[in-house]
């Protein structure tokens, strides 16, 4: 603990075991000052903190904080472009974009990845629980527990532990006007004066405001959209109040600058903080009665009008608004929609993949919906499941059909070239690099999709390029003082658990959910029921099964999946007669009944290896090993398993390769 944090400790205690002042009535405008100590105050007596216990920020678990997420999916997904457009007035001046729903924990989150352990240990990261009664004052937490947009500078927070930080919030509401998310940008340093930061309070009001009216605007689009202005010549481009109406002329809806207004209108004036309860009692309140105008005449107020010809007057004031009025949207019958959903057409190629499977059309359907969606995908999967088809699939029913789609294993090549491989670099810019230098393939992917297959094996130091490139449209290749703009859709795939590989911190949780736009599973073949339709696609007429080889081919496991299927049809319809496949023309030992994954005897030191007394799964795989030639990487590849699944298959049989028995003496 240093001498500002012992100093700051000693002025909390002061003032909050001093008497409370007493409050006159009216009470006077609270002050920025009193504000603070009132939350102090708060803290202690209230929530029961400790001053003088400076506690680490609390960053919530994966699974709880993804239930965060899912309550406020709708607003924040919304509210995305708000933050994104907000960081790019803040960034250079080392802010960080924070997102928080109605508890105080943040659901998203904008920051520069360079300082991302920093940003962690102080808090201002995904997941971080900053409501008033767990982490003190503080900028989200104050706001919701006041309702006000506030700064928290430095000493004005409770906890010494935050003092070197300065946070600026504002409360979002809903068209109802419940309290729904705090905006907020933060820094992990600034000047001392709390003054530097009233810049910082006025863009977070004024995004917190574009956010509650894009939400506005989505939730009401089947109501009548009243915009009003003072102005004529603002009311139709920067409305400053909205109103929505029912058929019948009440309002189910407002902005809050319109709550205020009508509430002073008909004599409801409220409290900074008390804005959801007054809310209420305009909900329900007819046009008619706040308007000198009958719900019959809004036709007359339609953008195609002049605006200054778009006035009205309030009711009881006289004062004078011009409003521009949007008519509901056109929607479909319950009855037509329900139609409409079960004519759902799946395009040609995604519809290409399945053969009737459930589990796996309800993946195309919900794809079909997304194929012209800018949101990136993650596609789950085992190994050999159909991943880079489906990707490709999606590529071929969108809109970027013409463009590239380029296909980046990031398992297979090589850690130390990786970097040049994805990103490109200049002439002769590193140890290696050519002279002619080379587009990376994320450039190469410009106007169509990227899909990265095996995102789980990314080096985690050069994930935070990645993310830089997502969240900016910009790759900048190694060598160059000046990114390039890329325009690319990414598909990711992999057969690991990001979640588990989060949470040994091997993959960083800001790229998941970047690239976790929408996330779709494919089901293992061994699960799917249209075997009979892809062994028929795959054959494509040029052989035919016996029963006794068709039924060999549905008691297997199949654990290389479709890459496995492929490998035994071609296989088979190559050394079959007469195109005829019997179970003889299957790999040797193929389907026979076996523990592959159970240890064989272990065999003496020194007693001879014996292909002969291998399992079935042994034999299968050294006939794998034997046609390419001991080539492991190929076999790897043509059973679609890793090289070290393949490593430990062959230990478990006791296979070496000759080179190994040689050097072994076996």
């Amino acid at each position: 603990m240093d001498m500002r944090q012992r100093e700051h400790i000693e002025a909390v205690v002061a003032a909050t075991t001093r008497a409370e002042p007493v409050v006159s009535a009216p009470a006077p405008p609270r002050t920025h000052e009193s504000i603070i100590e009132s939350s102090w105050r708060r803290c202690v007596h209230q929530y029961g903190l400790d001053p003088a216990r400076m506690q680490e920020a609390r960053i919530l678990p994966q699974t709880r904080l993804r239930e965060h997420q899912q309550r406020i999916d709708d607003f924040a997904r919304i509210a995305r472009h708000g933050l994104e457009t907000l960081y790019e007035q803040v960034a250079g001046m080392g802010y960080v974009v924070l997102l928080t729903d109605a508890l105080g924990v943040t659901v998203d989150y904008i920051g520069d990845a360079s300082t991302d352990s920093a940003l962690r240990r102080a808090g201002l990261y995904l997941g971080a629980e900053w409501s008033e009664a767990g982490a003190g004052t503080c900028a989200v937490g104050t706001a919701l527990t006041t309702g006000q947009a506030l700064t928290v500078h430095q000493v004005d927070h409770f906890d010494a532990t935050h003092i070197p930080l300065t946070c600026t919030a504002a409360p979002l509401y809903d068209s109802r006007g419940a309290l729904a998310a705090i905006l907020d940008i933060s820094a992990l340093t600034s000047p001392q004066a709390r003054d530097s930061q009233n810049l910082a309070l006025q863009l977070v009001r004024i995004y917190a405001g574009h956010i509650e009216n894009a939400n506005f605007l989505r939730t009401h689009r089947q109501d009548w959209i009243l915009k009003l202005n003072s102005s004529p010549e603002f009311v139709d481009v920067n409305p400053e109040y909205l109103i929505a109406l029912d058929a019948s002329g009440r309002i189910v809806g407002h902005n809050r600058r319109a709550h205020a207004m009508l509430a002073a209108e008909i004599g409801r004036p409220i409290a900074p903080g008390a804005v959801s309860a007054a809310a209420a009692s305009l909900i329900g309140v007819p046009f008619d009665t706040l308007f000198e105008a009958r719900i019959e005449e809004l036709g007359r107020f339609v953008y195609s009008r002049p605006s200054e010809l778009r006035a009205v007057p309030l009711a009881k004031s006289g004062a004078l608004l011009y409003l521009s009025v949007m008519p509901p949207a056109p929607c479909f019958s319950p009855g037509a929609a329900t139609s409409a959903t079960r004519t759902l057409e799946v395009p040609a190629p995604l519809a290409a993949l399945s053969g009737g499977d459930a589990a796996l059309t309800r993946q195309l359907e919900r794809a079909a919906k997304l194929v012209d969606s800018p949101i990136n995908l993650l596609v789950n999967g085992e190994t050999g499941s159909g991943k880079e088809f489906f990707a490709k699939a999606l590529h071929r029913a969108s809109a970027r059909r013409a463009g590239p789609f380029v296909a980046v294993n990031c398992a297979a090549i090589p850690e130390t070239l990786i970097e040049s491989e994805l990103f490109g670099h200049l002439p002769n810019s590193f140890s290696g690099a050519g002279p002619k230098g080379k587009r990376g393939l994320i450039q190469e992917a410009d106007g169509g999709t990227l899909f990265l297959d095996e995102i789980g094996d990314m080096p985690r130091e050069l994930q935070s390029r990645l993310l830089r490139v997502l969240a900016e449209g910009e790759v900048l290749a190694i060598g160059a003082s000046r990114p390039v703009s890329v325009d690319v859709r990414v598909i990711s795939a992999t057969h690991h658990s990001l979640d588990a590989l989060m949470q040994d911190g091997r993959f960083r949780e800001d790229l998941y959910y970047r690239l976790n736009g929408a996330r779709f599973t494919l089901p293992p073949l061994r699960d799917r029921t249209d075997l009979d339709w892809l062994i028929a696609k795959l054959l494509d007429g040029a052989a035919t099964l016996t029963p006794a080889a068709r039924e060999r081919l549905h008691r297997h496991d199949w654990p290389g999946n479709l890459r496995e299927l492929c490998n035994v049809l071609r296989y088979a319809r190559a050394v079959c007669s007469n195109g005829l496949i019997d179970v003889d023309d299957l790999p040797e030992g193929f389907g026979e009944v076996a523990a592959i994954e159970a240890e064989p005897p272990a065999r003496i030191a020194d007693e001879p290896f014996d292909p002969h007394r291998l399992p079935p799964e042994g034999m299968l795989l050294m006939q794998y090993l034997r046609a390419a030639s001991w080539n492991l990487s190929a076999v790897a590849r043509q059973i679609g398993v890793s090289r070290m699944t393949l490593y430990r298959r062959m230990a478990r049989y006791g296979i070496k390769s000759p080179n190994q028995r040689d050097a072994g003496g076996h």
